[in-house]
């Protein structure tokens, strides 16, 4: 096992989650009939159950409610010596996931609950909710790392406006989708280390956050540099949600429309946008189309059998990092293989 490193002798910047690994590093809250593996940093050999974890005498200092998160602040946590722990799992859908009860009772306990906000975790905003009045301390990240306006596609063209809506879902106010630009995800960093900084009187943890955001912007221009080989006419997009505005944004793509209306992955689109959809493929063409990975969106397979199966279909990490063996199993890697899939699809 690795020991952490101390402030005077950490290592230079590199990607994170590829060091400081010592097990237990996380716990993994315990989640109804699902064995969460994966979650853990690349290169250990596993961060265990939360009754694991909690029979080894640690308690977590933070806890993180995506994956996303839950992989930035384990490598502020490992660096500071301490342990943090992650509500979801693998193949959780952050806009429906539910927490147990539980798993509420342990996010109060904690002293600081790290949140994506702006609506993404719908489905558990309750809970957060009761645990905030229970005593936990949250902290929602999106909307301080300059949250983008939705961007929204009706099928036909492109355009982005604010309060439009689908059969009764909505997008008005900000995109949640933040960590699909990883120069965010570095300012997220920052912000997590200084909460906790804060929230325990240890100033190591805002040192931590500056040096995984710093690790950060190194993944960042790897993902840069792996996307460069796309040529410019090769760059349009059709998602299977409206997911990908940051990634366009930071990285030059343009999305051409989204299959399922809307920032979330609970809506259905109607027959009208799904024809006009593939009237606008046929017309104007696109050069992928980019669905979850392991989402098994059927619309996304249907869309391109109509268009003759010419647009590949492309699966990202997008929802959350992969499971154990998947190579995305933190967020680094997951946002650098995100990159290569594409690039090889688009070459």
């Amino acid at each position: 096992m690795h020991e952490t490193p101390s402030p005077a002798t950490r290592p230079a910047p590199g990607r994170p989650g590829r060091r400081r690994c010592r097990t237990p590093r996380r716990r993994i809250l315990p989640l109804a009939a699902l064995a969460l593996t994966g979650t853990v940093l690349a290169g250990c050999a596993g961060g265990g159950s939360g009754e694991e974890a909690a029979s080894d005498g640690t308690e977590p200092v933070a806890v993180a409610t995506t994956t996303q998160l839950g992989s930035i602040l384990d490598s502020i946590t490992s660096c500071a010596g301490t342990t943090s722990s992650t509500v979801m799992g693998p193949g959780d859908d952050p806009h429906d996931f539910s927490p147990s009860s539980r798993q509420i009772a342990e996010m109060a306990d904690v002293g600081l609950v790290v949140t994506n906000g702006l609506g993404l975790e719908a489905g558990m905003q309750t809970a957060l909710d009761n645990a905030a009045a229970d005593g936990a301390h949250l902290v929602s990240v999106a909307s301080e790392v300059d949250p983008l306006p939705f961007a929204e596609h009706d099928g036909h063209e492109g355009g982005s406006h604010e309060g439009h809506s689908h059969d009764g879902h909505s997008h008005e106010g900000d995109d949640p989708h933040f960590w699909m630009d990883v120069a965010r995800m570095g300012q997220a960093a920052e912000l997590i280390g200084a909460e906790l900084a804060e929230v325990t009187g240890d100033g190591q943890y805002a040192d931590c956050g500056f040096q995984t955001a710093e690790e950060l912007a190194a993944v960042d221009a790897e993902v840069r540099q792996i996307l460069e080989a796309i040529p410019e006419d090769r760059r349009t997009l059709v998602t299977d949600h409206a997911a990908y505005n940051y990634f366009a944004e930071a990285y030059g793509f343009e999305i051409a429309g989204v299959v399922v209306p809307g920032g979330s992955t609970d809506a259905e689109p109607s027959s009208g946008e799904l024809a006009g959809l593939v009237t606008q493929m046929n017309e104007e063409g696109a050069d992928a189309l980019v669905t979850g990975a392991g989402a098994g969106n059927k619309l996304v397979g249907a869309l391109s059998a109509e268009t003759g199966g010419e647009v590949p279909v492309v699966e990202l990490y997008e929802g959350g990092i992969g499971p154990e063996g998947s190579g995305a199993e933190t967020y680094a890697d997951a946002m650098v293989l995100n990159a290569r899939t594409l690039a090889e699809a688009l070459q």
